[in-house]
């Protein structure tokens, strides 16, 4: 038997990915696996230690978990953003309680940053299994691991460490685990070390302490770890053993990836590039079969399609063999999307939300980065999508290279003009990718001492430096009435993995959520007080 974990702290919308793929390749072979999501356990474990509060917000939030973890448990709180915002900020407020115990630690539901630890330092993070015992998440590892490991007794245990907010908690889990388990083979993998990996200086930090890293995917890797002859195939994920009434979410929400990389692979300083990463997609008839048979297991309220870009050929495949339920994703702004019928027959199919990587409002931008889009081809797009009753969650970064004030003010026409087709976004300053090509041409400095930095700060070339592009956000951007009208739609902490809920088009009636069923037994918050 394999133990898959996914670590603390990721968001706990929906389940993790990376682990079910693991399990249904494994199972498909006939191998045993049991998967533990410790994000979404240990978060209602720490929930449930929140001790008394002094304030009234604080006094408010205790009195109301139960009631709040019950509600955005169900579509009911989607219905009224107010009474949602006020929920998750509830919520979170009890983390933050529970994690006073660690006053050097930021923690929520979307993010863990300890201000006495780098997780992009390996030195920090060997620290962090040494002295696992302080981890705000010991007693929850000590409480849960213990017994399963003695229960199962798996043969070896898999890390998927996907997120940076993972990393410190993971290094605390795999050191309680060399600590009583010494002889249990650990596996790590996922995201975050394949991206440390890629880098050219990567030394194996952590020799000794894990007894095998994985980079990209890990279906075939662990295949050969354990003996198994033949390539891995395009398995279907298997999400059984996961509690997926447990998420916060008003339904189960089905992750599903259909590809690996991104199919147009061009664009400069992006970190799919940078690492080039091989571009590899599922038969958009093998996907359409996986969704329909996954759905008949899950009976998920929503479908996240996990593709860096949802491809053309697989929008057209939902089209014509829909999943049944609703659905969403990234995708690049296309011709096909320009295309009125096409954008009706996608809704038909599904579609509530996509996720639109605009980057930029200004053509000379978008050409200098290799986006090979048209601001024209764009307008049209977010026309038809509007028309087609299809949300969209426009990403805009602002700070590259090729950029000035005066490019980022044409953004911000761009989005004002459009405002009425933009649902949601999302804004972010650049970073310059260590590894990018780019990044030699540019002088500039290390972002982190860390060697596990991914990212290093440069001189912009025309003086548009990160202080400039935060002042021009904070005091021009967000300003602008329509854009802020915009930016208070996103959903508090869960931001894009909830947006779909409040797209204005989401059709509940398709939800299919078993309303009586509960928690499961392990660690309800409102059962674990101490």
């Amino acid at each position: 038997m394999i133990l898959l974990i996914a670590p603390p702290v990721a968001k706990p919308g929906e389940p993790p990915a990376g682990i079910a793929l693991l399990a249904g390749a494994l199972r498909q072979r006939g191998v045993a696996c049991t998967l533990l999501d410790a994000s979404l356990e240990g978060l209602l474990f720490l929930l449930g230690l929140a001790g008394e509060a002094e304030d009234t917000w604080s006094k408010r939030a205790l009195r109301s978990l139960d009631t709040d973890l019950a509600a955005i448990r169900a579509p009911k709180l989607y219905r009224n953003p107010d009474r949602y915002q006020r929920a998750v900020r509830d919520l979170n407020r009890v983390l933050e309680l529970a994690a006073r115990t660690h006053p050097q630690l930021n923690l929520n539901f979307a993010n863990y940053q300890d201000d006495s630890a780098n997780p992009l330092d390996s030195r920090d993070l060997l620290a962090a299994a040494e002295h696992h015992g302080s981890s705000i998440f010991a007693p929850y590892f000590s409480q849960r691991l213990t017994g399963l490991l003695e229960a199962a007794q798996p043969r070896m245990v898999g890390i998927s460490l996907s997120y940076l907010s993972q990393a410190l908690p993971a290094f605390a889990l795999i050191g309680f685990l060399k600590t009583h388990f010494p002889q249990l083979p650990l596996v790590l993998g996922g995201g975050l070390i394949t991206s440390w990996m890629s880098a050219p200086e990567w030394n194996v930090p952590f020799r000794g302490l894990v007894d095998h890293c994985i980079k990209g995917p890990g279906e075939e890797p662990l295949f050969k770890l354990l003996g198994i002859d033949g390539p891995a195939g395009e398995p279907m994920p298997d999400y059984t053993g996961l509690a997926l009434q447990d998420y916060l979410a008003p339904g189960p929400i089905l992750p599903y990836a259909a590809s690996r990389g991104c199919y147009w692979n061009r664009c400069s300083f992006c970190p799919e590039t940078a690492e080039q990463s091989r571009y590899t997609q599922i038969a958009p008839a093998t996907v359409t079969t996986h969704l329909r048979q996954l759905c008949a297991q899950v009976r998920p309220a929503l479908i996240h399609l996990l593709d860096n870009a949802v491809s053309p050929a697989l929008m057209t495949a939902l089209c014509d063999h829909p999943p049944g339920v609703p659905w969403y994703g990234f995708a690049r702004v296309h011709e096909q999307l320009a295309d009125a019928d096409f954008c009706q027959s996608l809704r038909r199919s599904g579609c509530v939300l996509l996720k639109l990587g605009l980057e930029s409002g200004s053509q000379a931008v978008l050409d200098a980065m290799t986006k090979g889009i048209r601001i024209e081809l764009v307008a049209r797009v977010l026309a038809n999508l509007q028309a087609a009753g299809i949300a969209t969650y426009v990403y805009l970064l602002f700070g590259t290279p090729s950029e000035s004030l005066a490019e980022a003010r044409q953004t911000l026409e761009f989005t004002v003009r459009y405002r009425e087709a933009i649902t949601f976004l999302n804004l972010a300053i650049f970073n310059m990718p260590r590894t990018s090509g780019e990044a030699a041409q540019l002088p500039g400095a290390e972002f982190s001492e860390g060697d596990l930095s991914l990212y290093r700060d440069f001189t912009h070339p025309r003086g548009w430096d990160r202080r400039s592009v935060r002042t021009f956000l904070d005091r021009e951007f967000k300003r602008q009435p329509p854009i802020a009208q915009i930016l208070r739609r996103d959903p508090p902490l869960f931001t894009s993995n909830h947006a779909p809920f409040f797209s204005g088009n989401f059709p509940w009636s398709m939800t299919m959520r078993h309303e009586n069923s509960g928690p499961s037994p392990h660690f309800k918050a409102e059962k674990n007080r101490l």
